[in-house]
């Protein structure tokens, strides 16, 4: 994949930490980026996928287990800091959790929930970075078109695998040994 050259600002983390405890901070590309906290639809859907998720996943209960699935982790990938809506890592690549307050191993899977003022940031800037350091699958999930799309990460570039709609089914890499109705993540 060849990497976009773009213009590197001049945030710092202790930006992200002087930011106003109800916004979410982010570096990405050098700039500060804030953004509040999420509308009530996107909280839910956030939220939602989050309970299908952790209970197989996380916790082996009517899952395989093997992963730690987070909401909002704080992700160090090279001088970007990112926090996606949620995220994964395999247990294997990642057996316990760091005693720091972020993650700078890069996750194997991480989702975006888009709302309007992030959409743009997610589906350009994030999915970028996040191909670059490798992450291997990324979902982006819409509440108000009630849409999953899901991606595999092809040597820096992004394969679509999925694109849903409405109540189908959810049995999507990296998450395919449990089904669920997409319709359970909104509100």
């Amino acid at each position: 994949m060849n990497k976009m050259i773009r213009p590197r600002g001049t945030a710092t983390y202790q930006d992200v930490i002087d930011a106003p405890p109800n916004v979410t901070a982010e570096i990405i590309y050098g700039a500060l980026h804030t953004h509040p906290r999420p509308a009530p639809k996107h909280a839910v859907s956030h939220s939602s996928l989050g309970a299908e998720l952790h209970g197989p996943f996380s916790k082996g209960s009517g899952g395989p287990g093997g992963w730690w699935i987070l909401d909002e982790p704080e992700v160090h990938l090279g001088t970007d800091v990112l926090a996606p809506d949620v995220a994964g890592w395999r247990r294997e690549r990642m057996p316990t959790i760091p005693d720091t307050a972020w993650f700078d191993i890069v996750p194997d899977w991480v989702c975006e929930i888009h709302s309007p003022s992030t959409r743009k940031v997610d589906q350009i800037d994030k999915s970028e970075i996040y191909a670059t350091f490798g992450v291997k699958h990324m979902w982006f999930v819409d509440p108000d078109e009630r849409t999953l799309i899901a991606y595999e990460n092809n040597d820096g570039a992004w394969t679509t695998i999925a694109t849903l709609r409405d109540d189908d089914p959810v049995c999507v890499a990296p998450f395919d040994a449990i089904t669920f109705k997409l319709d359970d993540l909104w509100a």
